[in-house]
C-alpha cells in the first residue's frame, strides 16, 4: 500500500494535470524473428513419401497420401472409400491418384469403370493416353466376338468357382440359395469337371447337367434321380440366362485370349450395361472372383482395385461377401481397395447393412466432398467424424475434401497439374459433371504453394 503523502500528491497532481500514462515505444522486427514467439501450429501430416494429393486447406502444407507406405505404422487397412455428390471431385480424384501410383514401378492398377458416354467408359482416354485396350464386357458385341470371362476358367480353382456359380444364381434369384438347390448345383459342378477334360468347361455344361444328372449324384446320397432333377431345375434356369437371355455371349465360352494381366492398369469396361439391372451386380461379381484367381499373385507388387458404382458390390449381400473374403486376402498380397459411392445411405441402408459394415470397417481412409446437411450428419454417425468436420462437409466447394486417414482428419484441396488436365476433364457428359466448375481452374487464383506442388508433379516428384 503506497504511504498517505505519496497518496494525496497524485491526486493533487491528477486534478491540476489529468492522468499520467506511461507511453511504450512500438517495437520493430523480422517475421523471422517474430516467428519464434509467435509459433505457428499445424496439425502433423502424413509423412513425406508417397503420392502427393494437393495441400491441406488450413495449414498449406503439401499433402501426401500412400496407403502403401502407411500401412502397418499409421493404418491397419490399405482401403479407401470416396464419398460425394456428383460434379464435386471425386473422379478428378481418383484418375490423377491412378496416373500418380503408376508412376511407381511396382504399381499395377484394375479399374471397374460403370460410367461413360458416347459408346466408351469414363477412363478410355487414360487408357488411351497409356497405350491400354479397355477389356469392354458388352452382350451385344460379344455375341460377335467380343469379349469374354469364363466363370469356369481353369485358372479360378475349384472351389473358387463353385462360390462364383452359387453368387451369381443368388443374386439373380435374389435369395440364398437352400440346401437341395445347393447340392443339385455342387454335384452338377463336379460332374462337369470330372468329365470335360479336352477344353474348358463352359456354363452350358453345368446347365445340361442341372438337367440331365447322372446316376451317381443321386446314389450319392439315396434319394431318386427326378428328385435331384428337380433341384437343379431352378439353378438351371438362373444359368440359361447368362448362356442365351440377356447377358448372352459374355460368360458363356472361354475366355478370350489377349487379355494383358500384367499390364500397369487394367480397365473393365461395363458402360454398356444398364447401371440399375441386375446384370451390374452380377457382372462385378464375375470380375471380382475372376481378378482374385488370375490377377492377385504373391510377385511384391502393390495392387489397386478401383470400383466405380461401388454400392452395387455393397448393396448386394452376397456379393459383399465375396468382395470381404477379397479385401481380407488382399492385404497379405498388397491390394488396396478404392470403393466409389455418392452416398453413405446407399449402402447402410441397404439389403446388405451387416457386410457394408464389415466392409467399411476395413476402409481405414475416407475422403468426404461436398453432402447436404442431413446426408452430411448421418455419414458423420457412420464414420465417427468429428462435428467440425461433419458441419463444414455441405460447406465444401468443387475440389476440396474432408480426408480421414485412420483418425487423422484434414481438409485438402485436391492439385490437377497442367498434364493431367486434358485427361481428367473430358468435353463429354460425365457421372461427374464436366460443366461444373473447374476447382483450379487457368481462371482460378492459385498460391504459390500450389504453383509449387504443381511443379513438383510436372517434374515426377511423387516419392
Amino acid at each position: 500500500m503506497p504511504d498517505p503523502l505519496t497518496m494525496i500528491t497524485e491526486a493533487f497532481t491528477s486534478f491540476l494535470f489529468g492522468k499520467v500514462e506511461t507511453t511504450r515505444l512500438p517495437v520493430r522486427t523480422s517475421t523471422g524473428q517474430a516467428q519464434a514467439v509467435y509459433l505457428p501450429t499445424a496439425a502433423p501430416g502424413l509423412g513425406d513419401s508417397g503420392v502427393i494429393i494437393g495441400r491441406e486447406v488450413y495449414s498449406g502444407k503439401g499433402y501426401i497420401y500412400d496407403p502403401f507406405q502407411l500401412y502397418g505404422q499409421q493404418l491397419p487397412a490399405p482401403h479407401w472409400l470416396v464419398l460425394g455428390e456428383s460434379g464435386n471431385g471425386k473422379s478428378a480424384l481418383e484418375k490423377t491418384y491412378v496416373l500418380r501410383q503408376l508412376r511407381f514401378r511396382d504399381r499395377q492398377v484394375v479399374v471397374l469403370d460403370a460410367q461413360g458416354e458416347d459408346g466408351v467408359g469414363e477412363w478410355n482416354l487414360i487408357a488411351e493416353h497409356l497405350g491400354i485396350t479397355p477389356v469392354r464386357l458388352d452382350p451385344v458385341a460379344a455375341r460377335d466376338g467380343g469379349i469374354r470371362l469364363n466363370p469356369l476358367d481353369p485358372s479360378i480353382t475349384t472351389t473358387g468357382q463353385l462360390a462364383l456359380l452359387r453368387t451369381i444364381i443368388e443374386v439373380a434369384m435374389g435369395r440364398g440359395l437352400d440346401e437341395r438347390a445347393g447340392f443339385a448345383l455342387k454335384v452338377a459342378h463336379a460332374q462337369v469337371n470330372a468329365s470335360v477334360t479336352e477344353r474348358q468347361p463352359v456354363l452350358t455344361d453345368i446347365v445340361e447337367r442341372l438337367r440331365h444328372p447322372v446316376e451317381d449324384s443321386a446314389e450319392a446320397m439315396n434319394v431318386d434321380l427326378e428328385d435331384v432333377r428337380a433341384w437343379g431345375l431352378d439353378v438351371a434356369l438362373v444359368i440359361d440366362r447368362l448362356v442365351d437371355g440377356d447377358l448372352r455371349g459374355m460368360f458363356d465360352g472361354p475366355t478370350t485370349v489377349g487379355i494383358d494381366l500384367d499390364a500397369p492398369l487394367i480397365v473393365f469396361d461395363l458402360s454398356h450395361i444398364d447401371r440399375n439391372s441386375i446384370a451390374m451386380p452380377i457382372l462385378m461379381a464375375i470380375v471380382g472372383v475372376w481378378l482374385e484367381h488370375t490377377w492377385i499373385r504373391p510377385d511384391r507388387k502393390k495392387r489397386i482395385f478401383l470400383v466405380e458404382e461401388a454400392w452395387h458390390i455393397i448393396n448386394s449381400p452376397f456379393v459383399a461377401q465375396l468382395f470381404q473374403r477379397l479385401l481380407k486376402f488382399g492385404r497379405r498380397l498388397g491390394l488396396s481397395f478404392v470403393a466409389v459411392v455418392h452416398h453413405l445411405s446407399d449402402v447402410v441402408d441397404g439389403a446388405a447393412a451387416k457386410e457394408a459394415a464389415a466392409i467399411l470397417k476395413m476402409a481405414s481412409t475416407r475422403t468426404i466432398y461436398a453432402q447436404k446437411a442431413d446426408e452430411a450428419r448421418a455419414t458423420g454417425r457412420v464414420l465417427g467424424l468429428p462435428r467440425w468436420a461433419v458441419e463444414i462437409i455441405p460447406t465444401l466447394t468443387p475440389g476440396i475434401a474432408v480426408w480421414d486417414v485412420n483418425g487423422n482428419v484434414q481438409v485438402v484441396k485436391h492439385l490437377i497439374t497442367e498434364a493431367e488436365r486434358p485427361l481428367v476433364f473430358t468435353d463429354r457428359a460425365m457421372t461427374e459433371d464436366s460443366s461444373a466448375p473447374d476447382p483450379v481452374g487457368p481462371a482460378a487464383p492459385r498460391t504459390k504453394a500450389e504453383v509449387d506442388l504443381e511443379k513438383q508433379l510436372a517434374n515426377d516428384a511423387v516419392a
